[in-house]
């Protein structure tokens, strides 16, 4: 049916008549006419009713207009045509917008402060904080950096400084942010991303500067506590010594059993290893737990098969490049507090890092960051969005910067965002999937360095992904297959909801480029 044959909101006169009478208003069938014929004709929605019952986002007349003027024909472009122009009961769609279904996720995703209970495996905490969602309802280490940025966008100060209050108590009474807040985390830890949690508080309180500084050099004190104890391995706890003596960092767990959280696939992932001692293959696992890429062939001599991982014998791009921001920000603080000595000896350790990363983990040949494998004695061929670290960091050369931007753009650019890895493996930090934190490092570190249409780019298609996804489900997941548009597989356990990560990341982007706002939303209503 053709939209120019109706005038728009004329009534047949004895219907107007009956409803002038009886004040009725018209029905959407009188409002809409031809439109809405055609949209139940072609049955968009299974439920006649649906489309009966929509909200119109404007004034009847301007979809009447619009109508008259895109003409769509076709299942495909009226279904497009209703959701962009009606609330629909229902569909995904009439949910509220992407963005304003994150602001009411924080109070859902929230936790008050609690105490220990006796024979349970959670840590008490004296201060609110947020939950990933889902499977993990416990305080995550990396993943609340990212969560954070949301928080900051949503103008959630007091809950951002009630998590690093926390995170803060946690570095007191144990040494290190454990993983999560569970006892069995408690032998490693994660990403370092305190110093920069640090950087989203706006309270300039000198008393708990020196507190938050304090912290930051124990934590500094943990994952350094390895260069004591180092031998002919060239290798103790967290620490390895490279070539030339110089010191860098690895992911490791001071425990070599299974998981207490994965008993069982830990233990089966071991006897597949053998002859390798099953305490090795253990300690592995978990030291890419630490991580957070659990599992990826980052960590494997052969991609396909995880009992070869081998993560202790690799000095990671990402932990290095976090423990150089650690580095400068503590000499920072120390600074600004006039502990001349202390800001004097971070920086000296930041310039020493930073060279050996210059030395060991880039390849220039292949415009590249890389892990180090400390045993072949040369960097590893897993290609991975670790190389944007540096970026992030900023201790990138201006040369080095365009170089791992153009590698990016030919091998980690996917449809819906950016790739973890170039290759298909199965597990979850591998081909097609992508990770909100990985995203963000990305658009960061290229913004940083003047790539601003690559950063943007890959900010489009994430939310583009997440944006689907939502309209398709009504959910905000913890990783995406970014080649398909649709939830991530791979991994020990099925994709979850919430999602902490994904919630703020998302709200941070939109927060920069409003215009990413996604035009297909529910009302908000």
């Amino acid at each position: 049916m053709i939209a120019t044959r109706f005038r728009p909101l004329v009534l047949l006169p004895a219907l107007a008549l009956l409803l002038q009478g009886q004040v009725m208003p018209p029905s959407p069938a009188d409002i809409y006419g031809p439109l809405f014929e055609a949209v139940q004709a072609a049955q968009i929605f299974p439920d006649g009713k649906t489309f009966a019952d929509a909200v119109p986002r404007e004034d009847p007349k301007a979809i009447l207009a619009a109508y008259a003027r895109d003409k769509p024909v076709g299942k495909a472009a009226l279904t497009a045509f209703v959701l962009r122009h009606f609330s629909v009961r229902g569909d995904a769609q009439g949910k509220p917008p992407l963005r304003a279904r994150i602001r009411e996720l924080w109070p859902v995703l929230g936790r008050a402060p609690f105490a220990a209970v006796a024979g349970s495996s959670a840590l008490g905490l004296d201060h609110g904080y947020v939950v990933p969602g889902d499977r993990f309802q416990e305080i995550y280490y990396w993943d609340s950096y990212f969560t954070m940025l949301g928080l900051k966008a949503d103008g959630q100060t007091p809950l951002i400084e009630a998590m690093l209050a926390d995170f803060v108590d946690l570095v007191e009474r144990y040494g290190h942010v454990p993983n999560g807040t569970r006892t069995y985390y408690l032998s490693r830890s994660q990403p370092p991303f305190l110093a920069l949690m640090m950087d989203l508080s706006d309270n300039r309180d000198p008393a708990l500067a020196k507190r938050r500084l304090a912290a930051l050099i124990r934590e500094h004190d943990y994952w350094m506590a390895g260069a004591d104890c180092l031998d002919a391995s060239g290798a103790c706890r967290h620490v390895v010594r490279m070539p030339d003596g110089s010191l860098l960092n690895r992911y490791w767990d001071a425990r070599d059993t299974p998981r207490d959280e994965s008993w069982r696939e830990d233990r089966e992932t071991a006897a597949k290893a053998a002859p390798r001692a099953a305490t090795i293959v253990q300690r592995d696992l978990r030291a890419a737990a630490e991580s957070g890429w659990d599992f990826s062939s980052r960590w494997l001599t052969d991609p396909m098969r995880l009992e070869t991982i081998h993560t202790t014998d690799i000095v990671p791009v990402d932990l290095n490049s976090l423990m150089w921001i650690a580095e400068t920000r503590i000499a920072a603080r120390a600074r600004a507090l006039g502990d001349t000595a202390t800001a004097q000896r971070f920086s000296a350790l930041a310039t020493r890092r930073k060279a050996a990363i210059d030395r060991y983990l880039w390849v220039a040949g292949e415009a590249r960051f890389a892990d180090w494998d400390r045993i072949a004695k040369r960097p590893t061929p897993a290609r991975s969005a670790a190389s944007l670290f540096p970026l992030f960091a900023g201790l990138a050369s201006a040369e080095q910067a365009r170089a791992v931007a153009a590698t990016t753009r030919a091998t980690l650019v996917g449809e819906g965002g950016l790739r973890t890895t170039g290759i298909r493996t199965g597990q979850q930090w591998d081909a097609p999937n992508g990770w909100a934190p990985l995203q963000w490092i990305a658009v960061e570190g290229l913004a940083r360095y003047g790539e601003q249409a690559l950063a943007k780019d890959i900010a489009r298609r994430w939310i583009a992904t997440v944006a689907r996804t939502y309209a398709e489900t009504g959910k905000l997941l913890e990783k995406y297959d970014v080649e398909e548009r649709k939830p991530g597989g791979g991994g020990e356990y099925p994709t979850q909801d919430g999602f902490g990560w994904t919630n703020g990341v998302t709200a941070a982007m939109l927060e920069r480029w409003p215009d990413l706002t996604p035009p297909v939303q529910g009302s908000g209503q």
